[in-house]
């Protein structure tokens, strides 16, 4: 008797192999291994692989899991992944579907920390020369922390205790828990975009100690950042001494406590009113100092010769302005005197000359030399007008046409073009045109032509 054989499909052994490994393996794996090939897709699911020297397990995390993570899982790192195997049926892969993922060996929120730190480190978040200067004297403050804690009351205390005149004003926000340091950052932006109108010299951004958990908010990126980007400076107060925060090392300042924020915020106005009193000594020792030094020098000046005997000096400027003019009154004559001599010898020179008489001659030389051209360029005319007389007779002479006056003719042949010298330039049949005087015209024709001799 023949056993009759079952035939599977694909699908059908990928599914029983499914129903096997889920069924027989327990709901929750907790698996130590090393992430490799870490890749999270567009859609936030995460794939990768956890191995150890021997073998290497395929993982799959899908996005609500992978948002739950505080650290950044990367390639190298040595994780306590806890999740349920499955098996993906089209393709006959198993994976452990992960649902939580803790760092082996340290906390997640230590190594998460530990890399925020870092990253921000690399991109030079927390340089000096990116952090802005606390103002001396500030009227305006905004706390931003949560109203019903103590943190609030903390900072004002020390604020007013220290600079009164100070006014101060709360922004409410949550400090810890989910969603607080986006709620924090926003408060932040918000505030910069309005403070033209708020005016506020500074910003205290902070909350009272805890465990890590609970400071978490002040340990995120997006805090970070919107401390980094805003113009105002921000004062950063958070949990109790030894607590250090991502949000201090960027911000422009550091209060160890919310207590001390003040100390940082404001200066303390018994220091200042003790250094305006001993300014004010200073000042006045300076004064009376100069005042002693300048009635000194006045002392000396009033025993000076110039005011025992003041007109003295006056006397004496007016003697030499007098000496002056006199000096200047002979200089004066005698410049005058040498010129009307030279003016003098001048005159004499001018007189033995006799420019009249030299004049009259040279006039009369004038009038021959004009006289003496006139007729030489009439004569050089007349012979130039005879020479140009002669030259035209000459040129009718022997012009051609001249003959036509006498009763001659001038004959062309209108074929060739040329004058009709004898019978050889033409033929029967050929047109003539026989030019006449008085510009006469007459054409004809050759009909026949002889030889006369």
């Amino acid at each position: 008797m023949q056993t009759k054989t079952t035939i599977y499909t694909v699908t059908e052994v990928n599914s029983l192999v499914k129903e096997v490994l889920e069924g027989g393996l327990p709901g929750r794996l907790t698996v130590k291994g090393e992430i490799s090939g870490w890749k999270q897709h567009h859609s936030g699911h995460a794939y990768f692989s956890l191995k150890d020297e021997g073998s290497v397990v395929p993982c799959a995390m899908w996005k609500p899991r992978v948002a739950r993570v505080k650290f950044r899982p990367e390639n190298g790192l040595a994780v306590l992944a806890t999740g349920s195997v499955s098996v993906y049926v089209p393709q006959g892969r198993y994976s452990l579907v992960v649902e939580e993922m803790t760092p082996a060996g340290v906390g997640a929120l230590q190594l998460a920390y530990e890399q925020m730190v870092k990253k921000l480190e690399a991109e030079g978040l927390f340089a000096d020369g990116h952090k802005k200067a606390i103002p001396a004297f500030p009227a305006r403050i905004g706390i931003l922390t949560s109203e019903s804690g103590a943190a609030v009351h903390d900072i004002a205390d020390s604020v007013h205790n220290r600079w009164p005149c100070t006014r101060l004003y709360l922004y409410p926000v949550s400090v810890q828990g989910e969603g607080a340091a986006g709620q924090i950052a926003a408060a932040i932006r918000d505030i910069n975009r309005r403070n033209a109108r708020l005016k506020l010299d500074v910003l205290i951004v902070g909350r009272g100690g805890g465990a890590l958990e609970d400071l978490w908010a002040f340990n995120e990126e997006v805090l970070a950042r919107a401390i980094f980007d805003s113009a105002i400076p921000i004062i950063s107060a958070v949990g109790h001494e030894v607590d250090v925060t991502v949000a201090d090392f960027v911000a422009d300042a550091r209060a160890s406590t919310p207590t001390k924020a003040g100390v940082v915020a404001v200066p303390d106005m018994r220091e200042v009113l003790a250094d305006l009193v001993n300014q004010e000594r200073r000042l006045a020792g300076r004064v009376q100092g100069r005042v002693e030094l300048c009635g000194q020098h006045l002392e000396t000046v009033l025993a000076s010769a110039a005011f025992r005997n003041p007109l003295l000096a006056v006397r004496n400027r007016q003697q030499h302005v007098d000496e002056l003019a006199d000096g200047l009154d002979g200089a004066v004559k005698a410049m005058l005197s040498g010129g009307r001599a030279a003016l003098q010898a001048y005159y004499e020179q001018v007189s033995r000359i006799e420019p009249h008489r030299l004049l009259r001659q040279m006039t009369v030389a004038l009038g021959e030399l004009t006289s003496r051209g006139r007729a030489a360029m009439t004569a050089t005319m007349n012979g130039k007008r005879m020479a140009l007389t002669a030259q035209a007779n000459h040129l009718a002479g022997l012009n051609p046409k001249s003959v036509l006056q006498r009763g001659y003719s001038i004959t062309v042949n209108k074929k060739t073009g040329r004058v009709v010298k004898g019978v050889d330039d033409v033929e029967v049949g050929d047109g003539m045109v026989t030019e006449l005087a008085r510009e006469g015209i007459v054409e004809s024709e050759v009909t026949g032509k002889r030889q006369t001799k």
